[in-house]
């Protein structure tokens, strides 16, 4: 339930608990392949006239390929929710504040939950920290040992178009 009423936060705090399919709509767009659902949790209270606290946590995988090696790679991601929603204007300067209508009836944490998410995914994935990648030459994947290609010269660059073309020959 991650639409809450407001008339249940006039008896306490409210324990909130999802689970989102990966394909669900809210995560459209945000070019993340989901490998699991992501399992959210976390409670709602009242912090005062017109504002609402939530913390909350998610968890999920996510799946791609290594930046570096190009191996199949699923992560886990998780991801600490403090989200203010307030009616109040002037609160909406804060970057973790969501506003809500004066008129309005409930809370969606869904929001919330989609830019977390967002947050939490790494930039890059890679398939562990120490991954070497594939040769720049061959493409064989280095992790499984060396490739095989003469070694570049010490400052990393070739003297000439020949000296390359005789070290590929070799």
């Amino acid at each position: 339930m991650l639409q809450v009423d407001l008339r249940e936060l006039a008896r306490g705090p409210v324990q909130t608990r999802a689970e989102l399919a990966g394909d669900d709509p809210l995560f459209e767009g945000l070019e993340v392949v989901l490998a699991d659902p992501v399992r959210v949790a976390g409670r709602l209270q009242s912090a005062g006239e017109g504002r609402f606290y939530w913390r909350g946590s998610l968890s999920t995988q996510v799946a791609g390929v290594c930046r570096r090696c190009l191996v199949p790679v699923a992560l886990p991601v998780a991801a600490d929710i403090d989200a203010l929603f307030s009616q109040d204007p002037d609160a909406l300067e804060d970057p973790n504040s969501y506003p809500l209508a004066r008129d309005a009836t409930e809370i969606d944490l869904r929001p919330a939950v989609r830019e977390e998410l967002l947050l939490a995914v790494p930039q890059w994935l890679v398939c562990r920290d120490d991954c070497r990648g594939l040769c720049p030459r061959c493409g064989k994947d280095l992790n499984a040992g060396p490739c095989g290609c003469p070694a570049a010269p010490a400052d990393g660059r070739w003297r000439s178009l020949a000296q390359l073309k005789d070290k590929l020959r070799d």
